[in-house]
């Protein structure tokens, strides 16, 4: 999953956007005094972070393990999983003990030697639907989805989604459009911005 030429873990066939307009204004809002990217792969020197480590999508009949990843020191690319049925919580960007920032979580799709991934439906997922993450003492957090957006991995904005400033959201990455057979990769990628609706508990 790349953190300079876009991120990787895919699907073909691609949704249409919804919901742009909303994910830009939780991007640009309530900045906190932390308001730093994280793509430089950095931790902050904040409170402690609280890993989510389940994630429960009933839409889509998902419930996966999150390991927590950060960017491989070899390639610079965010360092999924390598098991397509688990997924990989950013553990440079907010958790789930932030008021602010983006939780970001991505994961494979399908592999040719794994099968389908837990991100294989990701891309089915409309505004309502419910997403819950959990953290290994129970504590739990829900979502909403409110956005979903597909960009050419080149025209990702990294900086919108890896970040720790701006209203506390859920961001979750896969990709999808055409598979490339040369460079076996595909083209696109689709990311599911998400809001809190509930305390944690």
């Amino acid at each position: 999953m790349l953190i300079g030429a876009g991120v990787v873990a895919c699907r073909s066939a691609p949704p249409s956007d919804v919901g742009a307009s909303t994910v830009t204004a939780l991007a640009s809002a309530s900045p906190s005094s932390a308001g730093v990217q994280v793509l430089d792969g950095s931790l902050p020197t904040a409170d402690p972070a609280l890993p989510p480590v389940s994630l429960r999508i009933p839409a889509i009949r998902l419930t996966a393990t999150v390991a927590a990843v950060g960017v491989d020191a070899a390639t610079g690319d965010f360092d999924v999983p390598p098991s397509v049925d688990r997924v990989g919580w950013y553990r440079f960007g907010a958790s789930l003990s932030d008021k602010s920032g983006s939780i970001v979580v991505a994961g494979h799709v399908d592999s040719a030697a794994q099968g389908r991934g837990a991100f294989f439906r990701l891309g089915s997922l409309s505004p309502g639907d419910k997403v819950t993450l959990r953290s290994a003492g129970g504590d739990a957090q829900d979502f909403q989805v409110v956005g979903r957006e597909v960009y050419a991995k080149t025209k990702i904005p990294l900086a919108k989604y890896f970040a720790r400033d701006g209203a506390l959201r859920l961001t979750l990455i896969t990709c999808g459009g055409p598979f490339d057979a040369k460079t076996r990769h595909y083209r696109d990628n689709i990311v599911v911005t998400a809001t809190p609706i509930a305390s944690k508990r």
